[in-house]
């Protein structure tokens, strides 16, 4: 199995055995119940209780694998409802403001808010990626401070070299939903502070609905 490279934890552990499960499915995605009991370390009879019981809550849903002749395997997600436990950061006030700016200063006026906050995201991401020259440390050092900021993000080495920076959740997805430009200006700063020697390439979007957010990140010609 591939390793992870400086691993960062997004948030405190989760403390609730459902909690745990729906925290598995937030950063690994569908699993079905054998895989879950496995990650977590407990029985498969357990767990398809706790599935069973987060089913009725309308936290988690199944789909039917058919492999082959063998009996079909239920994998397990998260519903919309499941992934509205990991909270967008006030995301009700968000929309109100931006709405409220696009209605007293028009497009203009939310494409100035959004270059104030990318050009106090590049600082402070250069801050904590500049004392490094590796592009793995560089791409480490950025998921942490993304981490920190709710992203849930993790680093994982690819076999051809690239690293893929991986974001299981986005705390502004509510404002990028209504505003994609924040999306856009997310990936400008990435390619700012990586450097021009650098390559970055968004693979998988929340907003596109993938699961996740997803940035394939190679040397360029002559890194």
């Amino acid at each position: 199995m591939t390793r992870l490279i400086a691993p960062v934890q997004a948030e405190a552990a989760p403390e609730t055995a459902d909690d745990r499960i729906l925290f598995a499915l937030k950063t690994k995605g569908a699993m079905t119940a054998q895989r879950l009991a496995h990650r977590l370390n407990i029985s498969t009879v357990a767990v398809r209780k706790q599935l069973s019981r987060l089913e009725e809550s309308d936290l988690v849903q199944f789909q039917e694998d058919v492999r082959g002749r063998g009996r079909p395997e239920r994998v397990w997600r998260l519903t919309p409802k499941g992934h509205g436990r990991f909270p967008d950061s006030h995301s009700d006030l968000t929309l109100e403001l931006i709405n409220s700016i696009r209605r007293v200063f028009g497009d203009h006026g939310l494409d100035r808010l959004i270059g104030e906050r990318e050009q106090t995201m590049r600082l402070s991401y250069e801050t904590a990626v500049r004392e490094h020259s590796d592009l793995a440390e560089r791409v480490a050092a950025l998921a942490r401070i993304r981490a920190r900021e709710g992203y849930m993000a993790e680093v994982e080495p690819l076999d051809d070299g690239a690293y893929l920076l991986i974001e299981n959740h986005c705390p502004i997805c509510a404002a990028a939903t209504a505003c994609q430009g924040f999306c856009r200006s997310e990936l400008d700063v990435f390619k700012t502070v990586l450097g021009p020697q650098t390559r970055i390439e968004r693979t998988d979007h929340i907003l596109a609905g993938a699961r996740r957010c997803a940035y394939r990140i190679e040397r360029g010609s002559g890194d």
